[in-house]
């Protein structure tokens, strides 16, 4: 939890808002609208590999937002989904967003890094389904989830 914590203290870090459904669904469509994008970048393998993260990184914002909760900071999120939707995710999930996130900062930031085929295959694989996974765990929240979670927020924060 120590990482939770860190970041609760953080600008920019994890913050409780109020739970906006519009705003979950329209963090859904980007989602979807970065995986049709990446159809387009078939010749382009950086700008691919960032539309593919976005596809993931999008679809598991709009569960954060469903939940009220803020995060600008990507890997404080993906710690968020490690440590309290791991009832929806698994470590493979965590994984693979925790690796997809590097893979478009290397291509985006840089020349001289160059990510392997066979990581570049496997985000073209993942990213749908992790978006899938991503619409249906927005399905399965449940109220008493979405109070759990935040409570738990709140007890770190007075920490």
């Amino acid at each position: 939890m120590k990482k939770i914590e860190w970041r609760l203290n953080q600008k920019n870090g994890i913050e409780l808002v109020e739970p906006n459904d519009n705003l979950s669904k329209a963090y859904i469509k980007k989602a979807e609208d970065a995986l049709k994008a990446s159809t387009a970048l078939e010749n382009n393998k950086d700008w691919k590999i960032s539309s593919l993260y976005y596809t993931m990184y999008f679809s598991l914002y709009a569960i954060l937002i469903k939940l009220g909760i803020k995060c600008e900071i990507h890997s404080c999120t993906i710690e968020f989904m490690n440590q309290h939707l791991s009832d929806y995710y698994n470590n493979e999930d965590t994984n693979l967003l925790k690796k997809s996130m590097k893979a478009r900062i290397d291509a985006q930031y840089y020349t001289d890094r160059n990510i392997s085929d066979e990581q570049y295959k496997n985000i073209q694989e993942e990213a749908p389904k992790f978006l899938i996974k991503s619409k249906e765990t927005i399905h399965k929240l449940t109220e008493d989830k979405t109070k759990d979670i935040r409570e738990k927020l709140i007890q770190l924060n007075k920490k």
